[in-house]
């Protein structure tokens, strides 16, 4: 079942630990990405732990294999439900984080968070590809690279929704997807270029689905969040008919 994620891309912690109470009724996962993780990233994790709330630290490492599992053995902790890497750091990298996540969620006595690889970012788009160097659009290069993740022992992978149903078909149902780039009918995109509503990434089968700036700067944040979950539970019945 699609699962709703909320990403506290805030300037000051006390901001994004009032979204945590402001929407903890509706039993939601939280993204700590780059800007809170290095702006208050001990406040905030210490702050879902105390509040008891599931959180996804959406690091997207990318180094050397030794250094990327000594850093997710130091972000593993109670609550932390999913971590990620980048898939361009290779199977070597991504086999790493994964035994490393295990290892020290052992250690801790809990469940292993999922390892999610990073495929393209969904602000990038064919042409920026080509930039890059990379050939082929941005389906083909996600599906090459959540190859290489699935063989590296990954839960899934981060992608756009537009590629969700390939994935599927290719990789099966339990290779999980977590899809950024989910916005509302009528919401502003930003920086992102491959975008989505709630229900057609249901629709699709994302696993999870990311959304900040429509919920967090809305007037009233649970009732953004609310429509968003009354939308993808719309969409989930559709696809059960």
């Amino acid at each position: 079942m699609s699962q709703l994620i909320v990403a506290l891309d805030v300037p000051h912690a006390q901001d994004a630990e009032h979204l945590i109470d402001t929407l903890y009724d509706l039993d939601l996962i939280y993204k700590i990405g780059l800007e809170s993780l290095f702006g208050y990233g001990e406040r905030i994790l210490r702050y879902c732990q105390e509040r008891d709330v599931r959180f996804f630290i959406d690091a997207k490492l990318h180094d050397i294999p030794r250094t990327v599992g000594a850093a997710i053995a130091r972000l593993v902790r109670p609550g932390l439900h999913i971590v990620n890497v980048h898939a361009l750091g290779g199977i070597t990298m991504m086999r790493e984080a994964v035994e490393a996540a295990g290892e020290r969620a052992g250690e801790l006595g809990m469940t292993p968070p999922h390892v999610f690889a990073v495929t393209i970012l969904t602000s990038h788009a064919a042409e920026d590809l080509n930039e890059l160097g990379l050939t082929g659009g941005p389906g083909e290069n996600a599906t090459r690279l959540a190859a290489l993740a699935r063989d590296a022992g990954c839960s899934g992978v981060v992608c756009s929704a537009h590629e969700v149903r390939d994935l599927k078909n290719f990789f099966g149902e339990d290779f999980l997807t977590l899809t950024p780039g989910i916005r509302p009918a009528g919401a502003a995109h930003g920086d992102q270029k491959r975008v989505t509503t709630p229900s057609l990434a249901v629709e699709a089968g994302s696993d999870y689905l990311v959304v900040g700036r429509p919920i967090v700067e809305a007037e009233d944040p649970f009732a953004a969040a609310r429509a968003i979950l009354d939308e993808m539970e719309t969409a989930r019945r559709k696809v059960g008919a």
